[in-house]
């Protein structure tokens, strides 16, 4: 019963993320007719990103990290902000040429594929979760609509 309640509180934030990342997506096109470049326009976006954490972090009631714990992080979980910033600079790119429609299920399929593929193997500490052919044929489902937004 508890998990319910929960839910009432992770789905709307998890949609939440998906209007923040096509809203930062659409922000970030038009950003880009004022800069030179698509990797200008994500320095930008990652400065402003960064400030604001930086201020978030200062103001969090949490034991900050020191050089020595930094240092320990396997290397590899450091990708995260290469990946970030790939998206980032990609999505400027390409979105206002796909449309943001296209461009959203494009990414969202892309991130079932992955997920998928890390819930089978168990990758990067997440519970394993084998694939059935329900999730293989969402999959596909999803594949089929994002194809279809591409028709205009």
């Amino acid at each position: 019963m508890k998990m319910y309640g929960l839910l009432f509180l992770l789905i709307p934030l998890a949609i939440g993320i998906g209007v923040a990342l096509t809203l930062q997506t659409a922000i970030n096109s038009q950003l880009k007719e004022y800069l030179s470049s698509h990797l200008q326009t994500a320095l930008f976006s990652f400065l402003i990103g960064t400030i604001a954490l930086c201020c978030l972090v200062f103001i969090e009631n949490s034991e900050k990290p020191n050089l020595h714990q930094i240092l320990t992080i396997p290397w590899y979980l450091w990708l995260g902000g290469y990946l970030g910033a790939y998206a980032i600079t990609v999505s400027i790119f390409s979105a206002p040429k796909l449309g943001f429609l296209s461009f959203s299920g494009l990414v969202i399929f892309g991130q079932i594929m992955t997920s998928m593929i890390l819930d089978h193997y168990g990758f990067l500490g997440v519970d394993k979760t084998p694939i059935h052919w329900q999730r293989f044929l969402g999959g596909v489902v999803i594949f089929i609509g994002v194809l279809l937004t591409l028709q205009r």
